[in-house]
């Protein structure tokens, strides 16, 4: 893990975006207009899908994929000039947050720059045209990391430039490339900026497994961490897919969290995102209200630092579209702002980054709990209905934090209602 890590960051919310689907006017000026409301959510991070210039050549959709990038230097002008980027982190800035920016090493669009001047950095079909090595992506290249070390200088020198900007880095597909390559960007990158943020967007072990088969390394979470601070939950991602699809229990997904207790280093942080650009919403998952607000109370209560994909606040079942100019169905009347911004409020004690933390009943139920010291925060996620569940502790009322509400607990039993239940004892 690398080392520096700090534990507050499990008291971090991040806020992503897709520039071109947030706003009307698609841009970084409409990003600085809705600031005000992000920060209101409880938002630390400010994390933005690629900007730059999107490949021509065998685009996806009428407008492209934002992974299929043609300059890394460059911004694309549907989002606006560089200027208008500086003027965007200055008012992120402003606000007491930082930004994240996506950043796609694993390949280029087929028309990339990089294609045009060096590519012999490129993997290539025995016909000597561009692909990449595993999937379906028709629209980009891979690097040959391996066979030219060029590509590394040339990569770092990126990270460098946009270290002088920005406050971290979300890193595509980061399993995939060298892991000697991330640890001497890191090292190379501290020396512009020695604060930033390195989250590695993991893969499913499923995918981990495949391209291993096909003779190409993966690299796991366990390795990962030897230079990421953050890692994707995508680990336990398809058990709580197949809970909510009636394919497995609750039990399973909570014990394959508890698993991550005991497989990953000590102060392993890990993202709590229920949905992303890749992920369809948590809102369409679930399909119920009552559902979806215990389990955003639950993404929150999760060790680790959670993310909100913009449009999880108004309940947005559609995830935009990748490929083509499709805003966020903004609906204030859907809104759960109000909830995410509580949950943010709880996410930022103390005892959620320090204290222990505990599986306590996981049988039809999500009752979890942080220790610190004689403190305990307590987080019960009634996700089956259940009337009521044993509890040690002692009987009487105790005050819901989320809700200000008081709760029973009599005969050792607690009385459990439609609604998320966080205790906090002192």
């Amino acid at each position: 893990m690398a080392k520096q890590t700090s534990h507050e960051l499990k008291n971090k919310v991040v806020y992503q975006i897709f520039t071109r689907q947030h706003s009307k006017t698609s841009d970084f000026k409409g990003i600085i207009e809705d600031l005000d409301r992000i920060k209101s959510l409880g938002v630390d991070i400010v994390y933005l899908l690629p900007f730059h210039p999107i490949g021509e050549k065998d685009r996806k959709g009428s407008i492209g994929s934002p992974y299929a990038i043609y300059d890394y230097y460059a911004i694309d002008p549907l989002y606006g000039t560089l200027e208008d980027f500086k003027a965007l982190v200055k008012e992120i800035h402003q606000r007491d947050m930082k930004i994240m920016i996506d950043i796609v090493f694993n390949h280029t669009s087929r028309d990339s720059i990089l294609t045009q001047k060096h590519p012999e950095w490129f993997y290539k079909k025995p016909d000597g045209s561009f692909a990449n090595r595993v999937g379906d992506w028709s629209d980009i290249t891979d690097f040959d990391f391996l066979s030219h070390r060029a590509i590394w200088d040339y990569l770092i020198d990126v990270l460098k430039y946009w270290a002088q900007f920005v406050d971290g880095f979300r890193c595509d597909v980061a399993p995939l490339l060298p892991l000697d390559f991330w640890k001497e960007a890191r090292v190379k990158v501290e020396q512009v900026n020695p604060n930033m943020i390195w989250l590695t967007e993991s893969v499913h072990l499923g995918f981990i497994k495949y391209i291993r088969d096909m003779g190409y390394d993966a690299f796991s979470d366990s390795q990962m961490y030897e230079v990421f601070d953050v890692a994707y939950d995508y680990d336990v991602f398809d058990f709580m897919d197949d809970y909510l699809n009636g394919k497995d229990t609750l039990k399973r997904y909570l014990f394959e969290l508890w698993r991550q207790e005991a497989t990953y280093p000590k102060n392993f942080v890990k993202l709590r995102s229920f949905e992303n650009h890749d992920q369809d919403r948590i809102a369409h998952k679930v399909g119920n209200k009552t559902k979806l607000i215990q389990m955003t109370a639950l993404q929150f209560f999760l060790k680790g630092m959670p993310m909100i994909y913009a449009g999880q606040e108004h309940q947005v079942t559609k995830r935009p579209d990748l490929f083509e100019m499709d805003l966020v169905p903004w609906n204030k009347d859907e809104s759960i702002e109000d909830l995410i911004t509580k949950l943010s409020s709880i996410k930022k004690l103390d005892i959620m980054s320090k204290g222990t933390y505990h599986f306590v009943n996981t049988d039809s139920i999500a009752h979890l709990e942080y220790h610190l010291g004689n403190e305990k925060l307590i987080g019960i996620f009634n996700l089956e209905n259940l009337s009521s569940i044993k509890v040690d502790l002692t009987d009487g009322k105790y005050l819901n934090i989320l809700t200000n509400k008081l709760h029973e607990v009599k005969n050792g039993s607690l009385q459990l209602r439609n609604e998320p239940i966080i205790f906090h004892l002192k």
